[in-house]
C-alpha cells in the first residue's frame, strides 16, 4: 500500500469514490428523518434519522479517522468531545488524572460535575512529576499542554498507566493529526476540539474522539445518540473542506511560529518564552522524539496585563481573540479565562501572514507598548 505524505492525506482524505458528474465533495445533507423502508424501517438503510445518521458527517470521520489512524466519532465541540470521554468512562468511586495545566474548562468540569457525581480528580503537570496510578481509572494527557505548551512522553505514560490498569486518553488539538498520533503511541483515546487548527478558519465548533478500541467506540456512539451532540450537516461540511488545507497551514503557522520566536527571543522587555520547537525550550527534547511538526503556538510575559492590551491595540495584524490555529494570528492575555498564569503571559497563535510582515508588525507592536 502506497505511504503518501501530508499533503496528499489531507487532499484526498475522506473523499468518496470518484462517480463522472459527481463533486469531489459532495454537498451536506440537510435532514432530520429520512424516507424508510415501509416493511424493513432503518435496518434498510444506514441512514434512518437524522440525529446518529447523517452522510456528511461520516465523511468527515472517515477523514478525521484516516489521519489519527483509528474510527472517529465527531462532536458539536472540542468541550462535548472530552466531556463525553470523561463520562463515558468514569463511574462514582474512580479515580481520574487530569493535567493541572490544560485547558481550564476541564478542570472546572472535574471540581464541578464529575465531583458531585462521586469522581475523584488529581491533577499533576504536563512536564511531571506524574503520580502512580494504582486505582486509576483513565488518564488525560494534554500535550503540547494549552497555553503553557509542556509536553509529556505520551509512549512512557501509556505504557505506566496500561501496567496499572488505567486507560489513555490524548488532548491531541495543539499538534492535530499531522502533529502526533497519540493512538500510534499507545493511546486508548486521541481527542480534540477541530474548532482550532484541524479546521484553521475561525468559523465553525467541532470536537472528535478517535478509538481503535471497538468497546470504547460502541460505548461513546450510544453516549452521542442519547445526548445529541452532534455537529450540524454544515459545520461537518466546512470542516472536511477545510482539512483540505491542513498540512499548507500547518507548515506556515509553524515556520511563522519560528521566525517569531526568534525576533522575541533577542527582546530584554519579553520573558517566559515557550515554543516546543526552540532548542532551549524545556519540552523541546520530547517533543523533537514525539512529533512530527511543531504548532504555531508562542507564550511570552509581557509583564502586566495592562502591557498586553498596550501590545495588542498597537498591532495590526494580531488580533485580540480567544481560540487558536486560525489563518489570522491572534492572542489574548490567558490569565483573564482562568488559567493559571501570570498577568501578563500572553498565547499567541500564529496565523498564515508572510513572516517578515508578522515579525515587522508583532515588533513595532511591543515598542510602542
Amino acid at each position: 500500500m502506497t505511504e503518501y505524505g501530508d499533503g496528499t492525506r489531507t487532499v484526498h482524505a475522506g473523499l468518496p469514490p470518484a462517480v463522472p458528474g459527481e463533486p469531489f465533495l459532495p454537498g451536506p445533507v440537510f435532514a432530520a428523518p429520512y424516507h424508510l423502508d415501509p416493511d424493513a424501517g432503518p435496518a434498510a438503510s444506514p441512514n434512518g434519522y437524522g440525529r446518529p445518521d447523517n452522510r456528511t458527517r461520516r465523511l468527515l470521520e472517515s477523514a478525521i479517522g484516516e489521519l489519527e489512524g483509528g474510527p472517529v466519532l465527531a462532536f458539536a465541540s472540542g468541550q462535548a468531545a472530552v466531556t463525553a470521554v470523561l463520562l463515558t468512562v468514569l463511574r462514582p468511586g474512580d479515580t481520574v488524572v487530569l493535567p493541572a495545566d490544560g485547558y481550564y474548562s476541564v478542570r472546572g468540569f472535574a471540581t464541578s460535575t464529575l465531583a458531585e457525581l462521586g469522581v475523584r480528580a488529581v491533577f499533576a503537570p504536563t512536564a511531571g512529576p506524574h503520580p502512580d496510578y494504582t486505582g486509576v481509572r483513565l488518564v488525560l494527557l494534554e500535550t503540547p499542554a494549552n497555553p503553557g505548551l509542556d509536553v509529556c512522553d505520551i509512549a512512557a505514560l501509556a505504557d505506566r498507566a496500561h501496567a496499572a490498569g488505567a486507560l489513555v486518553a490524548v488532548d491531541n488539538t495543539a499538534a492535530t493529526p499531522l502533529g502526533q498520533r497519540p493512538l500510534d503511541l499507545g493511546a486508548d483515546l486521541s481527542l480534540a476540539s477541530g474548532t482550532k487548527a484541524l479546521t484553521g478558519h475561525s468559523d465553525l465548533l467541532l470536537g472528535y474522539v478517535a478509538t481503535r478500541a471497538p468497546s470504547l467506540l460502541e460505548s461513546l456512539t450510544a453516549w452521542r445518540n442519547t445526548t445529541g451532540s452532534i455537529p450540524g450537516a454544515f459545520d461537518a461540511w466546512l470542516a472536511h473542506r477545510s482539512l483540505f488545507t491542513l498540512d499548507l497551514r500547518l507548515a506556515r503557522q509553524s515556520a511563522n511560529a519560528a521566525a517569531v520566536v526568534e525576533a522575541l527571543a533577542a527582546r530584554s522587555d519579553v520573558t517566559g518564552l515557550r515554543w516546543p520547537g526552540r532548542p532551549t525550550d524545556p519540552a523541546h527534547a520530547v517533543a523533537s522524539r514525539q512529533m512530527r511538526r511543531i504548532p504555531g503556538i508562542v507564550g511570552f510575559d509581557l509583564g502586566s496585563a495592562e502591557r498586553v492590551a498596550r501590545f495588542l491595540a498597537a498591532s495590526d495584524l494580531v488580533a485580540a481573540a480567544t481560540s487558536f490555529g486560525g489563518v489570522h494570528t491572534s492572542a489574548d492575555r490567558r490569565e483573564q479565562w482562568g488559567d493559571d498564569t501570570a498577568p501578563g503571559f500572553v498565547r499567541l497563535s500564529c496565523g498564515i501572514e508572510d513572516a517578515a510582515d508578522l515579525v515587522a508588525d508583532i515588533t513595532t507592536a511591543l515598542d510602542k507598548s
